[in-house]
């Protein structure tokens, strides 16, 4: 790698950027997330979260809309089977190696990687889980039992996909990566249940990959934490 041209002076570019995302005074929001996280640093960086932002949270409802629409107007729980897609790529982007301008600041807190990573995905799957549950009761108050049937059964396979996004994302460093394979990975699944049963519904209807999704879920989750671990002998 080339060294930066002299007139080019990257400690002072770096305090601009420091600059640009903490010197905003913080709202309601964060200063309740700050009481409740005991750490102000913490909640900044859960609130620069790229899949907590204004823009996807908007493409997010947008999405699950089209979803409940589809599934009044064909009786198909299209909602249940969107979700857990929708939530996979959402919480690949709570890990932002590139793409998430908070990213550097927040591996240089006193507060561990780790510990931001999981208020980020917690706060990103509760979000996506409670759009997800809105979207199948606004669907399933007049569609047929079917889209009822399965306004839970998804949040399972759902945590399956996140926590196998997750990993992919803090493995390979790229919350592109962790995104695709999570939405890939679903929609094999999805395919795959609709070969063997002749149902697109079977991914999120058929209990016996109830235990399988768990499974998934906390190997991923394990996965993540290794990917995100302090070596011994160094430091943040």
């Amino acid at each position: 790698m080339s060294s930066p041209p002299d007139d080019v002076d990257l400690s002072r570019a770096w305090i601009g950027v420091a600059a640009q995302v903490w010197r905003r005074q913080p709202g309601r929001l964060e200063r309740a997330a700050a009481r409740l996280l005991r750490s102000p640093g913490l909640a900044r960086a859960l609130l620069t979260t790229p899949s907590l932002l204004l823009p996807w949270l908007i493409a997010s409802v947008v999405v699950l809309a089209a979803g409940a629409a589809a599934t009044l107007g064909s009786g198909q729980p299209v909602t249940a089977l969107l979700a857990p897609a929708v939530a996979a790529a959402a919480i690949a982007y709570s890990y932002g190696p590139g793409i998430d301008p908070a990213w550097e600041l927040s591996c240089s807190m006193a507060v561990s990687v780790r510990m931001v990573l999981l208020a980020r995905a917690l706060a990103v799957f509760a979000v996506n889980a409670l759009l997800g549950l809105a979207a199948s009761a606004a669907s399933a108050a007049s569609a047929s039992g079917a889209a009822a049937a399965v306004t839970f059964g998804w949040l399972v396979p759902m945590t399956a996909v996140c926590a196998f996004a997750l990993a992919v994302a803090t493995v390979a460093r790229s919350a592109n990566a962790g995104a695709a394979a999570g939405v890939a990975a679903w929609l094999i699944v999805v395919l795959s249940g609709q070969v063997a049963s002749g149902h697109f519904t079977a991914a999120v209807t058929d209990p016996v990959l109830f235990l399988p999704y768990l499974a998934i879920g906390a190997g991923c989750a394990a996965v993540a934490l290794y990917a995100t671990r302090i070596p011994r002998g160094t430091s943040r």
